[in-house]
């Protein structure tokens, strides 16, 4: 009998529970730290949320959050181990992703040397943290073709084009998958595997209907290949589901997941597109199209019609992805 999505989120809460892992509001801040595993944890409150593993090599971040919340970042990860921060990895370029990767990078050391070029291991001497992202993140943020909304400090200095990069530190495989076309074209997903935790980013957000972002290379297809990715690569309590264990998600925005969590949000993206694509096949426009509600069944729980994103903007953001992949 499948888990209903209430179920699941008491389910989610009872892991952290269970394993000791209550959250924490870091002091002076609005900040609220979670130790997901026994060396992994989150930070809620920061704009997007924020993955950190630590061990002996350091500690691997993933995603600054927003540049005013960056102070409040450094310290809270400084609360939980004194080791240095090694490596900043960014899901996005989104300024609530990576706005805090200056003071987060300056606050870290490389483990490699200036002098020696990236990849020449230093014993662990040089500048400030590694910043790894794709490659259009780094375009996006040096501002091509105008002036950069982000000091230079914040742009990533390690960029990869390819669909998988990898590392081993801290005890564990640490994989970023490149997912091409989906909330933008440069999104990415970090899977630490031994702890068995996935961060997301701003491809699965528990709060709204997924930002497409058409202008910067989003697209509806993306998106749902992406959330596909997740799936395949979560591992749901079973057969033993009992246990309420397997792998955990955090997403950009909104509470820890599982797999079934993200094996809804999929299919509720997916039966959104396929009621917006038979409603075109019957030569309805747009505003018919909206009219015609087609997020029906999901707004409650993902919709907005305030803000900065609204399910009127998730709808045309479908129609038009649709409507380009059939020109």
């Amino acid at each position: 009998m499948p888990l209903s999505s209430g179920t699941i989120a008491i389910a989610v809460a009872a892991i952290v529970t269970v394993s000791g892992l209550v959250a924490q509001q870091a002091p002076g801040t609005n900040l609220e730290v979670l130790q997901v595993r026994p060396n992994f944890y989150m930070i809620a409150g920061a704009g997007g949320n924020i993955g950190f593993q630590v061990g002996a090599d350091g500690v691997v971040v993933v995603d600054s959050g927003s540049a005013s919340s960056a102070d409040a970042v450094v310290a809270a990860i400084r609360k939980v181990t004194t080791q240095p921060i090694r490596y900043l990895i960014n899901t996005s370029a989104d300024p609530d992703h990576v706005g805090g990767n200056a003071a987060v990078g300056k606050a870290g050391q490389t483990l490699f040397t200036q002098s020696g070029g990236a990849g020449v291991a230093a014993d662990f001497l040089g500048g400030g943290a590694s910043i790894l992202s794709v490659e259009q993140v780094l375009t996006r943020m040096s501002g091509p073709g105008g002036p950069s909304r982000f000091p230079l400090g914040a742009w990533p200095t390690e960029t990869f084009s390819q669909p998988r990069k990898y590392m081993y530190l801290n005890g564990e495989g640490i994989e970023v998958f490149h997912q091409p076309a989906a909330h933008t074209d440069g999104d990415a997903v970090v899977f630490f595997r031994r702890s068995d935790v996935v961060v997301a980013g701003d491809i699965f957000d528990t709060t709204r209907f997924p930002v497409i972002d058409l202008a910067k290379g989003g697209s509806v297809r993306g998106e749902i290949a992406a959330l596909q990715k997740l799936v395949d690569t979560a591992i749901p309590s079973v057969p033993i589901v009992s246990r309420e264990e397997g792998t955990l998600i955090i997403p950009g925005h909104g509470r820890i997941c599982d797999q079934l969590d993200v094996v809804e949000y999929r299919d509720m993206v997916t039966i959104i597109r396929d009621r917006i694509r038979d409603l075109m096949k019957q030569g309805l426009a747009l505003e018919q199209i909206k009219a015609a509600s087609p997020a029906r069944g999901y707004t409650h729980r993902y919709g907005s019609d305030t803000g900065s994103w609204t399910t009127n903007d998730f709808v045309e953001a479908v129609y038009r992805s649709i409507s380009e992949k059939v020109q």
